[in-house]
């Protein structure tokens, strides 16, 4: 089953310094017929500008992935944690028992980022970060598996059933991917248009898929994310 979420119809927040639009309930927006997709709690795509960003602030019981689209993020936190991401790079947080973090754009140009949040297998855990500085070319019309539980493979862990593939495809160009029975899988068109199945995307629109394959032809050059996990009735 296929369900196309229109970024046009999401939730949205203008502040001057960030601009975000929201796939699931955050901050003032609320629909309560859409809080979350699974295991996946949000997604927002946020747009920072220039020398600004979150200050310190808290988080628990949460697994938290930053996707860099454009620009560079800077990431510090209370266990000492202090680095830079920038274009297709990963950075990971599993708040667990708390931690406090803060998040900027230090740079001269507009930051977007995907800020995803994944609820965990359980409460408590300890609290940890990572990073991994993945090249674009590594998912230039192929998948590039960037997250998976504590048993999978991929170099980021999550305390979840979760796995995370991002891919560039050129235009014109082909692409399936399997959602097994009893998974489901949530993907965002980060930029580009495509045609997934009969479905038509474009640039921030997404796409709840549950336990069905999909073929994607990209119709411009489409750089894609899919967050795939099990499914939760």
């Amino acid at each position: 089953m296929l369900r196309k979420v229109d970024h046009k119809h999401m939730g949205t927040s203008h502040l001057g310094w960030l601009n975000s639009t929201f796939h699931f309930s955050f901050a003032e927006y609320y629909n309560p017929e859409n809080i979350q997709f699974g295991a996946l709690r949000v997604i927002n795509d946020d747009l920072i500008a220039p020398h600004t960003g979150f200050d310190l602030h808290p988080h628990r019981d949460m697994e938290i992935i930053s996707y860099v689209v454009n620009g560079a993020l800077t990431h510090q936190d209370s266990m000492g944690n202090k680095h830079t991401i920038t274009r297709g790079q990963v950075q990971y947080m599993s708040a667990g028992t708390g931690v406090f973090h803060s998040e900027h754009n230090m740079g001269d140009e507009e930051l977007r980022m995907l800020q995803i949040w994944i609820l965990p297998d359980q409460y408590g855990h300890t609290p940890h970060y990572g990073e991994f500085l993945f090249e674009m070319d590594e998912r230039k019309n192929k998948w590039l598996h960037m997250v998976s539980d504590k048993n999978g493979t991929a170099p980021i862990q999550v305390n979840q059933d979760t796995n995370l593939y991002a891919i560039e495809l050129e235009a014109g160009k082909e692409i399936d991917f399997e959602v097994a029975v009893g998974r489901q899988a949530y993907l965002v068109e980060i930029e580009g248009r495509a045609m997934i199945n009969d479905v038509a995307l474009e640039t921030r629109d997404g796409l709840e898929i549950t336990e069905e394959a999909i073929h994607i032809k990209a119709e411009d050059k489409s750089h894609i994310l899919v967050i795939e996990m099990a499914k939760i009735d």
